[in-house]
């Protein structure tokens, strides 16, 4: 009769939570495992985590749902598709426009699943009396692991989770509670010998299948990462300015995704394909007024630029040379390093001399006056005056 009346509360539960406007739903104990505890144990020691000093401060509480909460007995996992109309490698090729990552070019994602975490957390305090705790990814939970166990996919070789029904398209959002649930069955790898995922990465972030060197990674250089990029990994980044998307997408079960119907997942006109140009020419208050609302808001200014930058070095569009320029004065040196490196493989040699003779004799920053110090001539540059900036 427990059993029953268990799985007629999980069948309620689900069919609130779908209604809810929610794609996929589980149910997991609240214990990972060891394997992911020694996974992240491992990405920590390498120091794979970068700048993300967060994820080692609080990884007890990631490595068991009870650190997080004790009274936690059940845990319910929720996926939201995100799946994009269209291919969102296309961009990649158009030199200068920007791309941005399918899910950031309309709202905060966090902010609707929350919004639901909480109606459907709601909903469960007054059917059940039970105690509730709802996360999104800033929590330190381990969602993905968490999602395997639950039944809704499985961690790819790309370290992210792969749906049989929506391939790598899913927002995840738990609910911690006190309410005794039976467990869903966890699912399986289905990756088999596909190391597409791996293959495509344009800076090698991945050492070994299932394991990511967040350093590397694009997503993270361009969203977490808070400093100046490492020199090396510019030419691969391209004109990805905010996030990544070659890994979940030439994934193979992606066959089976289907396009989200979410409004706020929906792109906007002005993020679906910005030129570089305009997105260069923002200040702080038009930055602002752009990515009201997006996440991409959070990354702050000058860290934008400096990915847009990047993004007008890798163009080989030569007639982006003065957007550069304008930005060699800029008051962040975080932008400044980034306008250097553009600016130096898009201008001709004597351009390219006559600013760096005009910015080293009033720039203070020594970041700034090591990256004109190493401004390599051009193609252009080279064929035209070489010995110009000896």
């Amino acid at each position: 009769m427990a059993e029953e009346n268990d799985e007629t509360r999980r069948t309620a539960i689900r069919e609130r939570a779908l209604a809810a406007g929610f794609d996929a739903v589980g149910f997991a104990a609240p214990d990972l495992g060891e394997a992911p505890k020694r996974g992240l144990a491992a990405f920590l020691a390498a120091g794979y985590h970068g700048d993300m000093g967060w994820l080692a401060e609080r990884a007890e509480q990631r490595a068991a749902p009870a650190a997080l909460w004790p009274g936690v007995r059940s845990v319910i996992v929720l996926g939201l598709n995100y799946g994009p109309a269209e291919d969102p490698l296309a961009l990649l090729e158009a030199g200068e426009r920007a791309t941005i990552s399918v899910y950031a070019r309309n709202r905060d994602y966090h902010d609707l699943v929350k919004k639901r975490l909480k109606a459907l957390g709601r909903w469960l305090v007054e059917s059940y009396g039970c105690e509730i705790k709802v996360f999104v990814d800033t929590a330190p939970v381990m969602e993905k692991p968490l999602a395997e166990r639950a039944g809704l996919g499985w961690q790819g070789k790309h370290s992210n989770l792969v749906s049989r029904d929506f391939g790598s398209w899913l927002f995840l959002g738990e609910i911690y509670t006190d309410l005794p649930l039976e467990p869903d069955t966890a699912e399986s790898d289905h990756c088999g010998s596909c190391r597409r995922c791996l293959e495509v990465c344009p800076t090698d972030a991945f050492p070994a299948p299932y394991r990511l060197d967040a350093r590397r990674c694009i997503s993270y250089l361009t969203i977490e990462h808070k400093g100046h990029i490492d020199r090396a990994l510019r030419p691969a980044m391209g004109n990805r300015v905010y996030g990544c998307d070659d890994c979940l997408a030439v994934c193979p079960w992606n066959k089976y995704a289907r396009r989200s119907g979410e409004a706020a997942f929906l792109p906007r006109a002005e993020l679906s394909a910005p030129r570089l140009a305009d997105l260069a020419g923002l200040d702080e208050a038009s930055f602002r007024a752009l990515f009201a609302g997006s996440p991409i808001k959070r990354t702050g200014r000058a860290r934008f630029l400096r990915n847009v930058l990047i993004a007008i070095g890798n163009s080989g569009a030569a007639d982006l040379a003065p957007t550069a320029a304008r930005l060699l004065g800029d008051p962040s040196p975080l932008i400044r390093v980034a306008a250097v490196w553009a600016f130096s493989r898009l201008a001709d040699a004597e351009q390219l001399a006559a600013a760096r003779e005009r910015h080293l004799a009033e720039e203070s920053d020594p970041a700034v006056r090591e990256e004109w110090r190493q401004a390599p001539l051009t193609r252009r540059a080279t064929a035209a005056a070489a010995p110009a900036c000896r």
